[in-house]
């Protein structure tokens, strides 16, 4: 018997660090059943934080997936329908540095939870995380959680909502007090009071009479839900318009529509940590998120004709295919998340990747329980698993039916925009270091890694000091790679700024055949013109007449320049943007040589450099921050300090764009300095974009360091 999609709801739960996500999330997988202890966060005991880094800091890391049974519930535990629903829910990060973590899990999701915290209301990474589901259209139930904490304001919560997120909430519950005399929730759609006991973590939860004082708050509130569900739906307004009463479940069918097509956004309340909202929370995101028969039909092109567009509809009877959003690496192979769009994979089945056109094989299907897991014999659409098996694919590919191709939509992932260097400890570590790499770049989109041939170090590149620290940690403890974590070098440059001439002659005689080569070179300043492709920043001229260094040696002369020009004279950078030119020169009809035409241009080219004012060059960032108008002034302020130049800061609504070019020597730590400055709500991308000189005193400073 095929099941029914419908009774399906394959959702996220989202918000900023500490709004109290996981607590959420621990909560429902107890009232499902799924769990007979509650997880705690501040107790290093939550499940869905299973990863030991994640229970030692008490913050998600890594979206945890689980799925979990629910039949609609009333007060008293009172079973309302016979419907049993799945819930397949992730668990989200809340910190920047892991925000790709949100991004792939939305990417897959039908919808959303935003969490928000009772007291502050909308964050910073409650913004960035609101914009991600916009971006991939996830329609979105709001719980402002923590209405016992002290300075809890649901009211000013929901303004946050409307004014910072641009967003359309509308309350379809409202709290029985606040902080310390917070004790239950109103719901507005059926017009009932619930209380929840403590002493049973909630399990046990009652209809109440509505406070005497609340009503007229009450029926003010039920007034403006009732408009904002009539206007979802033509029918609805129709009636409203004529001044007949909406019913329960007409509120439900207007607010349902309007949450789907992300017009509108219902706003709940509670306490996850007391016990409070929760079987209310999971009965919503019943009546009013998508199930995948909701969502519009995904579409996507042959591979092979890229121009032929393609359609899968949540259908079992459809082909095949499926989004690889998440990779971990273990022991016996990679554990691939999978979210099925359509049709059937059976487990020991060969699909095809479409990405990157290579068959795999879906050796074993697992439900997963954050890191438990069950096997199954096959997935089906509108299912998240877990595969065994898949050697290639990587985050964002798309796997499929191979007589049946397809190609979806890849995921985009932001780039690093934070360096250090990591070195090995001994030579088994080093060994180690590639391959270990290697499996982070697999399970982590948005770190990479390059050996730095200038500098000789692996440096490594994430999104935060924080995602640095703990791959850091990954290396030594999981992967058990014992590495010497640095800051990373800036790869400064070397070149002249003035005209010099200079000898180089390079004689030995030893018994036998000696050696001979002797040449004069003249250098001066030289800029590449712009447009100029090529990466060569030395220009070599050969000037000689009259043969006084015969043909074949003068390419030799060359190299010897150009191998000189590879470490400069004052700390060993590479030279750049010099003019060379060969003018004259002596040589020996016996002992004169490619060797030693080779060792008279490096003796020439180190001797001209050294008269001709060498100085450093640093490499200059282009940099923009993206600030909350409030603290453009010492956000602008900090930024001059670090020897920036502020090219431009415009006005956008309520925020000041700054773009500005800044030595990258200077910039280590701000994103850090930059979140303190604006309590986490700015942020800043940073890309390459010249070379300048390093002014006197600062060149002097680097060169003592380096000595």
């Amino acid at each position: 018997m095929a099941r029914d999609l419908t009774k399906f709801r394959n959702i996220g739960i989202a918000a900023h660090i500490d709004a109290g996500k996981t607590t959420v999330s621990e909560r429902i997988l107890f009232y499902t059943g799924k769990t007979h202890k509650i997880g705690e966060v501040h107790e290093g005991t939550a499940v869905m934080d299973h990863l030991q880094e994640e229970q030692e800091r008490g913050i998600t890391i890594t979206s945890a997936a689980t799925t979990c049974p629910w039949f609609i519930h009333g007060a008293g535990n009172v079973r309302l329908t016979d419907d049993n629903y799945t819930i397949n829910l992730i668990d989200t990060p809340g910190h920047v540095d892991f925000t790709v973590e949100v991004e792939r899990s939305l990417r897959v999701l039908d919808g959303a939870v935003a969490v928000f915290d009772g007291r502050e209301g909308v964050e910073a990474q409650s913004e960035t995380v609101w914009r991600q589901a916009t971006k991939y259209h996830v329609p979105r139930l709001c719980f402002v959680n923590k209405m016992d904490k002290v300075g809890a304001d649901f009211e000013f919560c929901v303004g946050t909502i409307r004014d910072r997120l641009g967003a359309n909430p509308v309350p379809i519950q409202i709290p029985i007090g606040a902080a310390d005399t917070f004790s239950g929730v109103i719901d507005l759609v059926e017009v009932k009071a619930y209380t929840w006991d403590e002493e049973t973590k909630g399990s046990d939860w009652k209809e109440i009479p509505i406070p005497a004082d609340m009503k007229s708050k009450v029926d003010q509130a039920r007034a403006y839900m009732i408009e904002k569900a009539a206007e979802c739906d033509d029918s609805l307004t129709e009636k409203y318009l004529s001044g007949e009463e909406l019913t329960v479940d007409e509120i439900r069918k207007g607010l349902r529509k309007g949450t789907i097509a992300i017009s509108i956004n219902p706003v709940l309340c509670g306490s996850a940590l007391k016990y409070k909202g929760v079987q209310l929370l999971l009965n919503n995101i019943v009546y009013f998120l998508p199930s995948p028969m909701d969502k519009p039909p995904l579409t996507g092109y042959d591979p092979r004709k890229k121009d032929i567009e393609l359609v899968r509809k949540a259908d079992i009877n459809e082909p095949f295919c499926g989004i690889v959003f998440k990779i971990v690496s273990e022991q016996h192979g990679d554990l691939s998340y999978l979210r099925v769009y359509s049709g059937k994979l059976e487990s020991g089945a060969r699909v095809i990747n479409s990405t990157r056109d290579k068959r795999e094989n879906a050796s074993r299907i697992l439900e997963m329980h954050a890191n438990d897991r069950k096997t199954r014999d096959y997935a089906e659409a509108g299912d998240i698993v877990g595969i065994n098996g898949f050697k290639y694919s990587l985050t964002g590919d798309t796997v499929c039916d191979p007589d049946h191709p397809i190609l979806l939509e890849k995921m985009e992932f932001p780039e690093p925009v934070i360096s250090m260097s990591i070195e090995p400890k001994s030579s088994t570590d080093k060994s180690k270091l590639g391959e270990a790499l290697t499996t982070l770049r697999r399970e982590d989109p948005t770190f990479r890694s390059n050996f730095d041939e200038e500098t000789g170090q692996t440096i490594i590149h994430g999104m935060g000091e924080l995602h640095l620290e703990i791959i850091a940690n990954k290396l030594k403890r999981d992967l058990k790679v014992d590495v010497v974590v640095g800051k990373p070098k800036v790869a400064y440059k070397e070149t002249i700024t003035a005209k010099a001439e200079a000898q180089g002659k390079h004689v030995k005689q030893s018994g036998g055949r000696g050696q001979f080569g002797d040449c004069w070179i003249r250098i001066e300043p030289y800029q590449p013109v712009e447009g100029d492709d090529s990466e060569d920043t030395i220009l070599y001229e050969n000037g000689i007449k009259g043969g006084s260094i015969p043909k074949e040696f003068i390419p030799s002369v060359e190299y010897g320049c150009r191998q000189a020009a590879k470490t400069g004279v004052l700390a060993g950078f590479p030279l750049i943007n010099v003019k060379v030119e060969l003018f004259d020169g002596s040589y020996h009809d016996v002992d004169s040589s490619q060797i030693a035409f080779e060792q008279a241009g490096i003796l020439a080219m180190q001797s001209a450099v050294r008269k001709a004012k060498p100085c450093l060059l640093e490499p200059i960032m282009k940099l923009q921050v993206v600030t909350p108008i409030e603290f453009a002034g010492p956000v602008q302020g900090d930024i001059s300090s670090r020897r920036a130049m502020i090219e431009n800061a415009e006005q956008r609504g309520n925020t000041q764009i700054i773009d500005a070019t800044v030595p990258l020597a200077s910039m280590f730590g701000y994103s850090t300095i930059l979140r303190s400055l604006t309590q986490g709500r700015a942020t800043y991308t940073m890309e390459p974009h010249s070379y300048h000189q390093v002014p006197a005193n600062v060149q002097m400073e680097i060169l003592a360091a380096l000595k």
